[in-house]
């Protein structure tokens, strides 16, 4: 009795969960049909799709999201792989230091960019448009860096980081070649988990493009919904999907990962 009463409370539980997060979104996916007085219609999402605001901002948040994801893995995946291999005791600084952005919100970092880096500064980045999206970059792989540092991080503890450099050093390799070609095919699963949260973070974000002026999809987004009525929620329904769009396919590269690595030691 004690089992079935747990299970059902177990179920009851799940039951309220998703509907406190899929009701919502349905009556939000309803609303969005409800363009056209006659009846449902997919009209608002025609309307948003062929919107060439939508279409700039939403390809100039994907560009800035890849140019987040490499400029970051290209920061953290050194970082991380030095400081398991060489400075194991500064491992709980450095985690403090990835966790400083969960603590800091974005609009206090963007007003320390224009501060440091406005026009009256001593590097006037933002006085052109190129000056501007590399702060907007950076910006972003601030943001990212709790996730992106936890994901490279948890993918070297499961590797074993001192055997595989000694190996590669053994058999002359340098610095560079270790890391871009023993440990970065290691870390494929985390690297790329990283860069699919990395890119959910980027396409969603708002006060650091705002504040910078730059045509983002987050103030796209903000914009329509200051002014619309059905094209907000056919917004937020397509930002949905793409979220959970880049997390299926982070699914999907975990489980292909592990299909693999059973196979291989099938194999063996």
């Amino acid at each position: 009795m004690k089992s079935g009463s747990s299970r059902v409370g177990a179920w009851l539980a799940m039951l309220l969960g998703a509907s406190y997060f899929l009701l919502p979104l349905i009556a939000t996916f309803v609303f969005s049909l409800k363009m056209r007085r006659e009846g449902y219609s997919f009209a608002a999402y025609r309307v948003v799709l062929g919107d060439s605001g939508f279409q700039q901002s939403f390809a100039y948040s994907t560009v800035m999201a890849l140019l987040t994801i490499v400029f970051g893995i290209l920061l953290v995946v050194p970082t991380a792989y030095w400081v398991r291999l060489k400075l194991p005791r500064l491992r709980p600084i450095i985690e403090f230091i990835t966790l400083l952005p969960l603590v800091i919100p974005a609009i206090v970092i963007v007003f320390g960019y224009l501060r440091m880096y406005g026009s009256n500064a001593w590097l006037p980045l933002t006085g052109n448009t190129h000056g501007t999206d590399l702060l907007l970059v950076c910006g972003y792989v601030t943001l990212a860096l709790p996730y992106l540092y936890r994901s490279v991080d948890t993918g070297l503890g499961a590797m074993d980081v001192l055997t595989l450099t000694e190996a590669a050093q053994s058999l002359g390799s340098g610095w560079s070649t270790i890391i871009f070609k023993v440990i970065f095919p290691n870390l494929k699963t985390s690297i790329l988990s990283g860069a699919f949260l990395t890119f959910a973070i980027v396409i969603g974000e708002f006060t650091l493009a705002s504040l910078l002026a730059r045509p983002a999809f987050g103030p796209y987004l903000q914009l329509i919904g200051a002014n619309r009525a059905y094209e907000p929620a056919a917004l937020a329904i397509i930002a949905f999907l793409v979220t959970w769009a880049a997390m299926g396919l982070l699914q999907v590269v975990a489980r292909n990962n592990k299909a693999l690595s059973a196979s291989a030691a099938d194999a063996h």
